[in-house]
């Protein structure tokens, strides 16, 4: 397979991720809207679980966000000729740490030591 077959088929696949990442935000907006705290029409316990579920719903939509913006820069890198470098340090990236999660921006290295805590 050719340099740009394999772009062709790596842009296809994000796509199709930010694609399904998009129609899922769309079906999940209900869950996300403000909770109605009308003592009268709905139980404590009723109120504290659809305030749970919209709280999780909107943690959902925070990391659909986050995959959307990262699909993007994915994209991108695309476009400029850059995908499968770290953006940290310019190694390339593990083509199978590719094949799990296209969008990754970070080689195992860099990724691992952005995990660490500061001391």
């Amino acid at each position: 397979m050719t340099f740009s077959q394999q772009n062709a088929q790596v842009r296809k696949k994000l796509t199709a991720l930010l694609e399904e990442i998009v129609a899922a935000g769309e079906a999940g907006e209900e869950a996300g809207r403000t909770v109605e705290l009308d003592q009268a029409r709905v139980g404590r316990l009723s109120r504290m679980d659809a305030l749970q579920a919209q709280a999780m719903s909107r943690a959902t939509s925070r990391r659909r966000g986050e995959n959307i913006l990262r699909i993007r820069a994915a994209l991108q890198r695309l476009d400029d000729d850059e995908y499968g470098r770290c953006v940290r340090c310019g190694e390339a990236i593990n083509p199978k740490r590719l094949e799990l999660d296209p969008a990754t921006a970070l080689c195992i290295g860099c990724a691992e030591s952005a995990e660490q805590p500061r001391r």
